[in-house]
């Protein structure tokens, strides 16, 4: 039996998840894994938005470089965390299958439950001028659109800091992924999850992704029996397109795939910070080449325009008021 070194970070929902693959490692292989808490740059700057210290990449970089230095053996992340280009000498080798990859509407506890609206007009259930606490950009540019009264306020933390936030009267209501609030056994925090064509989820949401040294063939060969291929395609052709679209995870893309019998469907959006114009593109090939799919879906946002959108995200400042 082996003893693997694996880097987290140590926010509740990290250890879920990689107490989840220490899991599966042992009911695959019999071997063990040690956790390596890892403190990140995303960790520590908890008031200030992701924008200003780098993207979401901060909450990575420092688990990568241990990664790169050989003090650890793999590495588990949140898809939606990593950068669209991995650092050289690193790799994906495997991922789980996914959960629920749509945000989802939570409200304080104990307010009444939200009325069985369309997410479109789920606004007008809010009240006048709501006080939505966002971290993403992302979620801001789609959903002002579809609730423009709404007042988005930056919010940031680990899930139970952002609840509390909620609870103490911060805001009326917080968008978080609906698969952090499950994970968590917060089931009942759903007061509504967002269709998909509301809002668009960020590339590789909902995804627990195992990251490794590309020349470690010896840990990938006990995770080739982890790896959900599905979800595996799907978080190619996601990550494919904010490639492409030289994106980082701090503008407004969104990107889902899925695999429908033995062909990948992805949908996919860029949106100016604002809202005011929302590009969106629809793809679907054989599940055989999720990166090309990716790649033509992105080329044709970018012949609608795409690139200007990207251009001005990236040079805007984000304050601690979101409203566009």
């Amino acid at each position: 039996m082996t003893s693997l070194r694996l880097g987290t970070r140590g926010s509740p929902l990290a250890l879920w998840q990689a107490e989840r693959v220490a899991a599966e490692i042992h009911a695959g292989s019999g071997d063990s894994c040690e956790l390596v808490v890892i403190k990140t740059t995303g960790d520590r700057l908890t008031d200030v938005s992701l924008s200003t210290v780098g993207g979401k990449n901060v909450f990575v970089k420092e688990i990568e470089r241990a990664l790169q230095q050989g003090d650890i053996d793999l590495a588990v992340h949140s898809a939606k965390d990593m950068p669209a280009e991995l650092p050289d000498g690193l790799a994906i080798p495997a991922v789980l299958p996914r959960e629920d990859a749509r945000d989802a509407v939570v409200l304080p506890a104990g307010a009444a439950p939200l009325p069985e609206l369309p997410t479109c007009e789920l606004g007008n259930a809010f009240g006048q001028m709501p006080r939505i606490g966002s971290g993403s950009v992302r979620r801001v540019a789609q959903l002002s659109r579809a609730w423009p009264t709404a007042r988005f306020r930056l919010i940031r933390g680990n899930v139970d800091t952002r609840l509390r936030k909620l609870d103490t009267g911060d805001y009326d209501l917080i968008i978080l992924a609906a698969a952090g609030l499950k994970r968590l056994g917060y089931h009942d925090r759903i007061s509504a999850a967002i269709d998909l064509d509301t809002c668009v989820p960020a590339p590789g949401q909902g995804i627990i992704a195992i990251e490794t040294r590309a020349d470690d063939h010896e840990t990938i060969g006990r995770l080739e029996s982890l790896n959900d291929a599905p979800t595996a395609g799907a978080l190619m052709a996601e990550r494919a397109v904010v490639a492409r679209l030289g994106g980082g995870c701090q503008v407004p893309i969104g990107a889902f795939a899925e695999r429908l019998g033995d062909r990948l469907t992805l949908r996919a959006v860029v949106a100016s910070l604002d809202g005011s114009r929302v590009l969106r593109r629809e793809g679907a090939e054989a599940a055989t080449d999720p990166r090309a799919l990716g790649v033509a879906v992105a080329e044709s946002l970018l012949e609608d325009g795409a690139g200007p959108l990207l251009e001005q995200a990236k040079t805007a400042t984000t304050t601690d008021t979101l409203t566009p």
